[in-house]
């Protein structure tokens, strides 16, 4: 029966072939959308990898610093620094904006740095290309995912950064390529006024009838100061001494300094179970209804060509052949279109689709087999209907007119 299914198939191979790549692309959307899915996970295990840190510090009671918004004053490192169990400690900063490179906006996270060298936390780990950042100021170290190269000026908020240094893999949870620069010019990037702001808060401070300057001496200029400098970083990244217990340090942390503290699993948690919760079920529900629309086309497509070789299928009975003989028959055909498709899928989903898609997408073996295994299994089922009619069919039509 093999070589009969095969004879039929040749018989019209060119409708047959054009069918299965039509649901190979189907089935190439559908592996890329699972591969959308790992590589998001992908993205958020890669950030914390990259950021080096063992403890993530931040302000009570808020998930940050990538999930919800964070603010802590910028001195608090020093004393965590000096508990038991830590091995060093870097502030960090994070901003999501448009980077500016001449007439062209890249959406990137802004990533300040502590002054240190390779291996302080929050560091990018390597790089491909050029240097780390060791200028107090205006030097950053872009990924090569925002496109820029070495040499490049880029413009962040109202300052000019030369690219220093070019890093591969170091993206934000949402895959936004990361630009490093030196923490204090990240400090008034995210947290200062601009000129005309500051202005407005100097007259209004000056001009409120409730501040009494002679009674207060200084404080006007105190608060004109503050407006000056900022204070602030989004969280400070713990790495710890080997031998000790991360937990066990995380609790001491938030015991002695009242402040919200999470560990590596923590923070994955945060990450996978939060910030991409609502797109792994929205992916989820795609890929239920391209399964659904791939069962339909294949059932659709045996369903046709079985009905197209209904005297066919009459003569095989008049001679004899068994009902299963027939049912193998329209299986096999099912599957082989299977096949077809899963091949030209697999294919156009790894050099088609996830090279050119604007995200990371990640099409791990594991999935691809799950992937060849649900084909199969859709086209034996879809094939059910297209089997029954078969079995329907009175040897009669044969010798019918």
């Amino acid at each position: 029966m093999i070589s009969l299914a095969g004879r039929d198939i040749m018989h019209a191979w060119g409708k047959f072939v054009f069918t299965g790549v039509g649901l190979g692309l189907l089935i190439g959307v559908t592996l890329s959308m699972a591969g959308i899915y790992r590589g998001m996970v992908d993205d958020a295990k890669v950030l914390l990898d990259n950021s080096g840190a063992d403890l993530w510090v931040v302000q009570k009671d808020t998930l940050g610093p990538y999930a919800e918004s964070s603010s802590i004053y910028d001195d608090t490192w020093r004393s965590i620094r000096g508990m038991p169990g830590v091995e060093r400690v870097a502030n960090i900063t994070y901003l999501t904006m448009q980077v500016r490179q001449g007439e062209r906006d890249v959406r990137a996270m802004v990533t300040g740095v502590t002054p240190g060298e390779a291996g302080t936390p929050g560091w990018p780990p390597y790089l491909v290309a050029g240097r780390q950042i060791t200028r107090g100021h205006y030097e950053a170290v872009a990924d090569i995912a925002s496109g820029f190269k070495l040499g490049d000026r880029i413009q962040i908020r109202r300052n000019h950064y030369t690219v220093v240094g070019l890093t591969r893999r170091m993206v934000s949870s949402n895959g936004d390529p990361m630009v490093f620069i030196p923490l204090k010019d990240a400090q008034e990037s995210q947290f200062l006024k601009d000129n005309d702001a500051i202005l407005q808060q100097r007259r209004r401070t000056a001009e409120n009838p409730n501040f009494n300057r002679p009674q207060v001496p200084g404080l006007l200029e105190a608060v004109i100061a503050s407006q000056s400098t900022n204070p602030y970083v989004n969280a400070v990244l713990v790495q710890i001494k080997s031998g000790h217990n991360a937990d066990e340090v995380a609790q001491s942390i938030r015991r002695w300094k009242r402040l919200t503290v999470y560990t590596r699993g923590q923070m994955e948690a945060i990450l996978v179970g939060k910030l991409i919760a609502t797109s792994a079920r929205q992916i989820g529900m795609f890929l239920v209804i391209l399964s659904i629309v791939s069962s339909a086309i294949v059932a659709f497509i045996i369903y046709t060509l079985t009905l197209g070789k209904i005297r066919e299928i009459a003569v095989l009975k008049l001679i004899g052949t068994k009902n299963r003989t027939i049912a193998g028959l329209i299986m096999q055909q099912a599957i082989a279109l299977g096949l077809i498709g899963f091949v030209v899928g697999k294919i156009s989903a790894t050099l088609l689709m996830a090279p050119f898609f604007p995200k990371y997408v990640l099409l791990e073996p594991l999935d691809s087999v799950f992937g060849f295994i649900a084909v199969v299994v859709i086209c034996v089922l879809s094939s059910i209907i297209a089997i029954r009619v078969a079995l329907k069919v009175d040897p009669a039509e044969a010798i019918g007119g």
